[in-house]
């Protein structure tokens, strides 16, 4: 719909945090263009595949230090980036090129550079032995150099509404070339004059536009992207880290490596979210063994939340969808919403036997009382989601994984239940009496004998 250049500055990018190697966005050498494109209800071509192809239209731009094509609203990093930590930048910048080069050789591996950026052309200066002689400093020399080129502020002006600065400097003429510097006269700390050959020497180098250190050591990222139907970013990781990584960390020992970007941000999420599911499964399983009054039924209540994560992967494979971490919230969600199902039953066969019915007809009874409502929990809980299941919406499309673990989780716990639950209240109590058995006395002997107050306490 609509084409925003700019030449100079790149907004977009700004926007989503800046280059990872802390650079200036706004300069004469950077460039972006944006496009705009129809809302994703009224196109047939996804924003991913519009990037694909301008990719492979525009080709290899020469002299260009970084191209990179992005076609997502939010992403939590680059699904490549490998950060390279050491002391010697010379060794660093080898062993970037190295993995830049293994990236390369993988199919739907592209847009790779790295966050290491030279700066422009620029005259080192260094003082000679005999500048210790007149007392002048390697900061003498600089800042009059400074003064001599770039000029020192002796004066402001107001002029109107306008601030003017009066800058003292050589005359142009005086400043065009290294010849120049080479006839300036540096001043000593006595006030005497002395010839800039005499006590110093320039030399041409390049400098470094931003020096990025992590620890106190110098690093450089090197980042890359990967198309998703030809590559999995989790699996290029793997490979490098078993297979690429280990040589070339052999060939430089002091030269270290970590895995930042997408992969670092999976990682610290996946670690905090273990520890939500583990508190979860916690929570539950105290909230039934309160109203259950035991530590063994909560187990079987929490017994279908296994099939319940099975049914929500089985759910992506249906919809031909990946696993993010979006679907993993939904696995946690689903661990709380399957065990109502398993509640509904166990506590009907409690309530059955506490009426004195045997227990094989009391599981029988319960399969049948309780299948309609069970079912009917599970089916109008993804018929609710069937509509977000559906969405073609942008806005909508971010919460498909969380809707499909949701809803393809309880159905497929729904099966389960009906038929692991009364088995597995079986099971238990086979268990019991086995473990009454080697005890050698009955609930009603140790009744007797004053050491148990209720028979049924065992239970």
């Amino acid at each position: 719909q609509h084409i925003f250049a700019t030449v100079g500055d790149q907004p977009y990018r700004a926007r989503q945090g800046g280059p990872a190697d802390g650079g200036s966005l706004a300069a004469s050498n950077v460039g972006e263009v944006l496009l705009e494109l129809a809302p994703a209800e009224e196109r047939s071509v996804t924003s991913a595949e519009v990037a694909r192809r301008w990719r492979e239209a525009t080709g290899q731009i020469p002299d260009a230090i970084e191209l990179s094509f992005t076609a997502t609203i939010f992403s939590a990093g680059e699904p490549i980036n490998v950060q390279l930590s050491g002391l010697d930048l010379g060794r660093l910048e080898t062993a970037s090129e190295r993995v830049k080069a293994a990236l390369a050789r993988y199919d739907g591996v592209y847009d790779i550079t790295d966050s290491f950026r030279g700066g422009k052309q620029e005259i080192k200066l260094k003082v000679k032995p005999a500048a210790e002689a007149y007392g002048i400093t390697l900061s003498d020399l600089g800042r009059q150099v400074r003064q001599a080129f770039y000029g020192e502020e002796a004066q402001r002006i107001q002029r109107g509404r306008d601030d003017v600065r009066i800058m003292v400097r050589y005359p142009e003429a005086q400043r065009r070339s290294i010849d120049d510097l080479q006839r300036m006269r540096i001043r000593t700390p006595d006030g005497g004059e002395v010839p800039f050959t005499e006590v110093a020497e320039g030399e041409l180098g390049v400098g470094f536009s931003t020096i990025q250190r992590v620890d106190r050591k110098r690093s450089i990222n090197v980042t890359a992207d990967v198309d998703a139907t030809r590559a999995n970013a989790t699996e290029v990781m793997s490979d490098l880290r078993a297979n690429v990584l280990p040589g070339i960390l052999k060939d430089f020992p002091s030269v270290s490596y970590t895995f930042e970007g997408e992969q670092r941000e999976q990682a610290d999420t996946m670690r905090d979210l273990g520890r939500a599911f583990l508190l979860a499964q916690l929570l539950i399983f105290a909230q039934l063994a309160i109203v259950f009054r035991s530590y063994i039924q909560p187990l079987i209540v929490m017994s279908v939340v296994p099939f319940g994560l099975v049914g929500a992967v089985w759910g992506h494979v249906i919809m031909g969808l990946d696993l993010s971490m979006l679907s993993m919230f939904g696995l946690v969600a689903v661990t709380g919403v399957v065990v109502n199902d398993s509640i509904v039953l166990v506590d009907y066969i409690n309530q059955r036997r506490r009426e004195g019915l045997p227990l094989e007809q009391a599981l029988r009874e319960a399969g049948v009382r309780r299948f309609r409502p069970i079912w009917l929990t599970s089916l109008t809980t993804f018929a609710g989601l069937t509509p977000l299941l559906l969405a073609r919406s942008v806005q909508a499309k971010f919460m498909v994984p969380m809707a499909v673990s949701l809803a393809f989780g309880v159905v497929g716990a729904t099966f389960i239940t009906l038929a692991i639950v009364p088995a597995a209240y079986l099971i238990l109590e086979d268990v019991k009496h086995v473990a009454q058995r080697l005890l050698g006395r009955r609930p009603a002997a140790l009744a007797q004998e004053g050491q148990l107050d209720d028979p049924g306490a065992l239970r």
